[in-house]
């Protein structure tokens, strides 16, 4: 008798769009629907709970999010499980496949800059602000610079390690920096990317930068934008 089981792999099969054996057809199949890329960047620094990716995916709804995380589960993008403490917290997690996706978002996004319609003084969550360092830098000015940078957001944590021309970055206690930049990330984000002077954000409250202020805009200065192509 045939196992009435259903693999998840099975089920993802079942729900094919396209009839085309493409990787890109099929990449699509499995992070092609609204909001299933952005939940992906939201989880590249690590696992997040279900009130924490609502939170920084502005107008997603609940239900929307409950059907794209189910999902990327199915298609083994992510995994759900409970974190080993007394609260049995329920968080959500990038399988090691999942976290392949990063030069793919990384690529779309330097992409999408080109674009007039690209627009630097919008919402930036904490892992969005991260993820948009690590795509934009410019790995040939930094190759020469060393330096740990703390970036302090009201809601998030997260460390950087310039070194070789690579930025790393995880998300955790920043500890001891170079230097360190406390703002909210939409603020951090437009700085950089607008080319705003310290003085200015921070003589309004939005900003303070600790630390070896010289090296701080050595680090924001590895950031640009690219000539525009499209409308």
């Amino acid at each position: 008798m045939k196992s009435e089981k259903i693999s998840k792999a099975e089920k993802v099969a079942e729900k094919r769009w396209y009839d085309d054996a493409c990787g890109t057809a099929l990449a699509l199949e499995f992070v092609g629907e609204r909001w299933s890329l952005l939940i992906i960047r939201e989880l590249m620094f690590g696992p997040r709970r279900f009130g924490e990716l609502k939170a920084n995916l502005p107008g997603i709804s609940a239900n929307v999010l409950t059907q794209r995380l189910e999902g990327l589960e199915e298609a083994n993008v992510l995994v759900k499980r409970k974190l080993p403490s007394a609260l049995s917290v329920q968080v959500y997690e990038l399988t090691q496949w999942g976290y392949l996706a990063e030069p793919m978002i990384q690529e779309m996004g330097r992409w999408s800059t080109r674009s007039r319609r690209h627009d630097v003084s919008l919402f930036f969550s904490p892992a969005s602000a991260m993820m948009s360092l690590r795509t934009m830098i410019d790995r040939e000015k930094a190759g020469g610079l060393r330096m740990t940078i703390a970036f302090e957001f009201p809601t998030d944590l997260f460390v950087g390690e310039l070194a070789d021309g690579a930025l790393e970055i995880r998300r955790g206690e920043t500890g001891k920096a170079d230097v360190r930049f406390i703002s909210d990330p939409t603020t951090f984000a437009f700085t950089v990317y607008g080319k705003i002077r310290f003085e200015v954000n921070e003589a309004e409250g939005k900003l303070r930068v600790e630390g070896d202020r010289a090296a701080a805009q050595r680090f924001v200065d590895l950031f640009e934008l690219p000539e525009k192509l499209a409308d």
